[in-house]
């Protein structure tokens, strides 16, 4: 491409964006094509010859924006809301004009050293000790598979070097969760090959959140078998709820045990840049790892997860392998990031966080996470005074959990809680489908439950109106 079609099309392209933003509102959030359809749209085969600029972004009107789903969309309240800002774009558009693979320091000093400034700008806005030190993987599944590898390692078995398999002196590895942990810390362990025994879920209180003594009733428990507890996540954010796990009496019984603490605060790890939340992060001073997503309620574009760990040279021991193709004069007096992972070239991802932090600076983002806080509360105060719906947990955050519960006509108690899991399931899709909001739903005491979660720098109090009439005129056209 020559320079001048290129600055054609980046100008072109720039106001593109502006404009989807401008008018995303027209757009409807979920996709309504069917499953297919994009494409059998599009050529079986790939062209011989190059094609026009001009078509390639015409295409991107005809094809690929009616097959998406608007995660930017200011009435995206499903999974976890998020959203992506204009200084994280132009971040990420220079990081793809820069290409570097951030592996090495030489390979990209200003990727490695800007990574060290901008996590440590972050760690002081969430009101993290000095003694934690940050790197940046992708996702927080992989955020946390690398610090229960860490821990792994710090169990002292050689298992780097003579690996887990067909070893009669390995006892069982355990590693503890609670009920409502996320998914990928089970991924995690299959993945690093301890195996789904290897993981004990623990049952959660009245709050979804972990309970401390039924933790360490299973670690006495599995000590007694002649397991070996080494590790336990504990959750602030739950996926499900948001509920906020004890990490002060969890962390002072792995204490007892020796064990490693990971704290998985990829969702709510963010508000504790707002200063009257940074309690959600009390007892972290005494964990060992924390991750904490940027991506997810910092306006940055995915990807870009931050694992904060104590133990930098464990990380390290598990993972560097130095080639002599890679070896260069400064590495003992720099970090290089792929010596704490299993990816070798990495991406240069502090960028667009640095230059989010540098564009909206610490108060400016957390006024904006306030406010969605303010806006959950209210719609929480709406579901509470109406007889149609209830409150299913609470909400310390932006995400409300809720579900519609109007007078039934008489049955026994099994039919009536499945009609009304019928008819959440269907309120949920009905306003779904209208494309004027997103939802997603979760299972809480075996009650289907519906989501509510508020992230998005776009979002209002008028779209968070506009979803509580949807819900209520739904409800009234499905009663």
């Amino acid at each position: 491409m020559t320079k001048e079609e290129f600055r054609r099309f980046g100008h072109e392209l720039v106001d593109w964006v502006a404009n989807y933003f401008d008018h995303i509102e027209e757009l409807p959030v979920l996709s309504q094509i069917e499953p297919g359809s994009l494409k059998a749209q599009l050529p079986a085969a790939p062209p011989e010859q190059g094609e026009r600029m001009e078509r390639i972004i015409s295409d991107i009107d005809r094809l690929i924006v009616p097959a998406l789903t608007h995660w930017s969309h200011p009435s995206f309240f499903a999974y976890f809301a998020t959203s992506t800002s204009g200084p994280g774009i132009l971040g990420e558009l220079l990081t793809a004009a820069f290409d570097n693979k951030a592996m090495l320091w030489r390979t990209s000093p200003a990727s490695t050293e800007l990574e060290e400034v901008a996590l440590d700008w972050l760690r002081q806005m969430m009101g993290l000790d000095e003694g934690l030190f940050g790197i940046i993987y992708d996702t927080a599944s992989v955020s946390s598979m690398h610090a229960i590898a860490a821990a792994r390692e710090g169990v002292e078995r050689r298992i780097r070097e003579d690996g887990m398999s067909g070893r009669p002196d390995l006892p069982l590895l355990r590693l503890y969760v609670s009920e409502q942990a996320h998914s990928s810390i089970e991924k995690a362990v299959i993945t690093l090959g301890l195996g789904q025994k290897g993981l004990r879920k623990i049952p959660t209180d009245d709050q979804f959140r972990m309970d401390p003594s039924a933790l360490a009733n299973a670690i006495d428990e599995d000590k007694a078998n002649g397991f070996v507890p080494f590790c336990i996540v504990a959750t602030v954010g739950t996926t499900s709820t948001s509920s906020i796990d004890p990490i002060p009496e969890i962390v002072s019984i792995g204490e007892q045990h020796a064990m490693w603490l990971h704290v998985d605060a990829a969702y709510a790890g963010s508000a504790a840049v707002v200063p009257e939340l940074r309690h959600l992060l009390n007892g972290c001073d005494r964990a060992d790892s924390l991750v904490v997503n940027p991506h997810k309620w910092l306006f940055t574009p995915f990807d870009l997860s931050v694992l904060y760990c104590r133990h930098m040279d464990l990380l390290r021991r598990a993972f560097s392998l130095v080639p002599e193709y890679l070896r260069t004069p400064e590495q003992e007096k720099v970090r290089s990031g792929s010596d704490y992972g299993i990816q070798l070239g990495r991406r240069f991802r502090a960028l667009k966080l640095w230059m989010v932090i540098r564009y909206f600076g610490h108060e400016g983002l957390a006024s904006r996470i306030r406010e969605h806080c303010r806006l959950a509360q209210l719609f929480a105060s709406w579901v509470e005074e109406s007889p149609d719906w209830e409150i299913m947990a609470p909400y310390p955050l932006a995400l409300v959990c809720f579900r519609a519960c109007p007078d039934q006509p008489n049955g026994n108690e099994s039919d009536r809680a499945v009609r009304l899991d019928e008819l959440n399931e269907a309120v949920m899709h009905a306003v779904n489908n209208t494309g004027e909001a997103l939802l997603s739903h979760t299972r809480l005491n075996d009650k289907l439950t519906l989501r509510l979660s508020i992230g998005n720098i776009r979002t209002t109090e008028r779209h968070v109106r506009h979803v509580w009439e949807l819900l209520n005129q739904e409800l009234s056209r499905l009663m």
